[in-house]
C-alpha cells in the first residue's frame, strides 16, 4: 500500500484581507512615515508603544 498523502484545495470562497485608509501616516507629530493599508496600528514600528508579553508560571524566589 502506498503511504502518499494527497491534498486538495480548500472549497468555498477565500476571505479578503482587511484594509484601512491608504493615506495614513504615523500618529507621532514629527514622523512622516506612511503606514501600509494592511497595518491596523496608528503608529509606525519605530514609534509604537512598548508592549510586554504576559508571563505565566511560577517565579523562583530565592530566600
Amino acid at each position: 500500500m502506498s503511504d502518499i498523502l494527497k491534498a486538495s484545495r480548500p472549497k468555498g470562497r477565500s476571505r479578503r484581507p482587511k484594509t484601512y485608509d491608504e493615506d495614513r501616516t504615523c500618529a507621532t507629530a514629527e514622523c512622516d512615515t506612511k503606514l501600509s493599508r494592511y497595518n491596523r496600528a496608528e503608529f509606525c514600528h519605530t514609534h509604537r508603544p512598548v508592549r510586554y508579553p504576559r508571563l505565566r508560571g511560577v517565579l523562583n524566589v530565592e530566600e
